[in-house]
């Protein structure tokens, strides 16, 4: 599995949007959806690699494309 490396949330919720989610709520953590899946993004900088790993395969994206939409 190619590397991914820790990006800002804003970046990864702009990426997201591209894919069809939108925000559904805002706190401590951003929840998107797309009617299908529901994700949760922290507010880190830089979420951690292995935590955004997380998140795209559970948005149904490969690394690579999740990198094109960056």
């Amino acid at each position: 599995m190619p590397k991914l490396p820790g990006i800002n949330h804003r970046d990864a919720v702009r990426a997201l949007e591209k894919a069809g989610f939108r925000v559904a709520r805002e706190g401590k953590h951003i929840v998107m959806t797309d009617g299908k899946h529901i994700l949760t993004i922290p507010r880190a900088n830089p979420v951690n690699a292995f935590t955004m790993g997380g998140i795209v395969r559970d948005a149904g994206l490969s690394i690579e494309e999740f990198k094109r939409l960056l």
